[in-house]
């Protein structure tokens, strides 16, 4: 995989864009200042609320906002031009610190106390859900992106078959059928027995996952052997353990929060599972450096799958930055690794600011909320397009086979993320072969 381009001594550009392109950017962005100037003295504007974990279990997802909401200021600093009419935006960012509760009251005070006119949330269920909940219980258009979309769209109430109870909040993800796709396709890479050993915990992602994917997976010809649901923070799993190796399952799959899955893989390791493991496929976690380095050695050849990865062939509309420039620029600015939820966030901003031009008047909510039931566009992680569903209100987005390997000599980082398959995406180019587990 290519390395990330290192910037000279002293450099602080975080965007590692052609001069030209540079150059070209400046002069609009100037040209465009001074009607943002104009319109902020008129007293147009735009509040825009962003809800993400940036602390607690699932910090990982949000550790990378403050760079991605940093490139999209600069981006909006000139203002958006909407039929006519230049508005200043202002972006409120809020941390969850991974609690639902307060996330839905983050949202409230978005809503009640700031007059946000969208609210945009990225990264799972329990910040995900609370937040579209409180967003359609005022009125207020919700976009949301990265967790899967059953657990959005049937976890908050919708009924298969039925017509979508939603009216203000809209998601863009990946879900249970792109997952499918992905493993029976990556799975297919190692030999194995086809005994998939399910670690699926009792909250809205697992129970989802339980409901949609094992189904799937079982079509296909493997047996899931699923000891139940566990609570999150359970210290315990022995008896799991003794049920996936009495079966010889030789491929593991689990969506824990992190810490759960740190305790479930080292006491796997010391049990004598892990050598039985021919692919350990991981999800929720195992999607950044930092929640892989955790197990230490036992974080190689780990399989995960990826919603984003720098090689993703698309560029931001709102920014136009390639998906390249956005991982060099985030490790050049921060000096950490980039992780997939980079791409992620800035296509909810993508998303979020064509839906508010498509609306032609970004202050009448209604307005907006229509014209995302309607939207396609470009982003950051490819189109999005609400009018091919799979189900109102929702656009299912790839999901690509993905695992971490050894860095390569004389890299700053640890392990790689590499693209093992791309069933979901055929224009997503594959860089390496699937490596067994053990």
């Amino acid at each position: 995989m290519t390395q990330a381009r290192q910037p000279q001594a002293g450099a602080a550009a975080p965007l590692l864009l052609p001069r030209r392109q540079a150059l070209a950017t400046a002069g609009a962005a100037g040209l465009l200042l001074a009607a943002g100037s104009r319109a902020r003295a008129a007293g147009a504007s735009l509040k825009l609320g962003f809800v993400s974990p940036r602390t607690g279990a699932l910090a990982g997802f949000g550790e990378t906002d403050g760079y991605v909401l940093e490139v999209a200021r600069k981006a909006l600093a000139a203002g958006l031009d909407i039929g006519g009419t230049t508005y200043a935006v202002e972006v409120l960012d809020r941390d969850t610190q991974s609690d639902p509760a307060r996330a839905g009251q983050l949202a409230k005070a978005l809503i009640n106390d700031d007059g946000i006119d969208l609210m945009l949330t990225v990264s799972t269920p329990e910040v995900v859900n609370p937040v579209s909940d409180a967003c359609e219980a005022a009125g207020v258009p919700c976009l949301a992106t990265v967790m899967p979309w059953q657990a959005w769209y049937f976890g908050r109430g919708a009924k298969p078959g039925q017509p979508s109870p939603f009216k203000w909040s809209f998601l863009f993800s990946f879900g249970t059928e792109q997952f499918a796709e992905a493993y029976i396709s990556q799975w297919s890479l190692v030999p194995t027995n086809k005994r998939v050993a399910a670690m699926y915990p009792n909250d809205a992602d697992g129970n989802a996952i339980r409901a949609h994917l094992k189904p799937l997976l079982e079509k296909a010809g493997y047996t899931v052997i699923d000891p139940g649901p566990y609570e999150d923070g359970t210290n315990d799993y022995s008896a799991q353990i003794a049920a996936f190796k009495k079966n010889r399952c030789e491929i593991f799959n689990t969506f824990p929060i992190p810490p759960d899955f740190v305790t479930f893989w080292r006491q796997a390791a010391q049990q004598g599972y892990t050598k039985m493991v021919k692919i350990a496929q991981i999800a929720k976690t195992g999607l950044f450096p930092s929640q892989v380095e955790a197990v230490g050695g036992l974080g190689n050849n780990l399989a995960t799958a990826v919603y984003w990865h720098p090689d993703w062939p698309y560029a931001s509309p709102l920014t136009g930055v390639s998906g390249r420039q956005l991982g060099d620029g985030y490790e050049a600015a921060t000096g950490r690794q980039w992780t997939q939820q980079l791409g992620a966030s800035m296509s909810l901003l993508d998303v979020g600011v064509a839906a508010l031009r498509a609306s032609g008047n970004p202050k009448d909510k209604a307005a907006v909320a229509t014209a995302l039931g309607t939207l396609s566009t470009p982003s950051m992680v490819g189109t999005v397009d609400f009018t091919k569903g799979p189900v109102g209100n929702v656009f299912a987005t790839p999901i690509i086979g993905a695992q971490w390997v050894k860095a390569a000599p004389g890299s700053k980082f640890k392990l790689d993320c590499v693209i093992t398959e791309n069933a979901t995406d055929r224009n997503v180019p594959v860089s390496a072969k699937l490596l067994p587990y053990s």
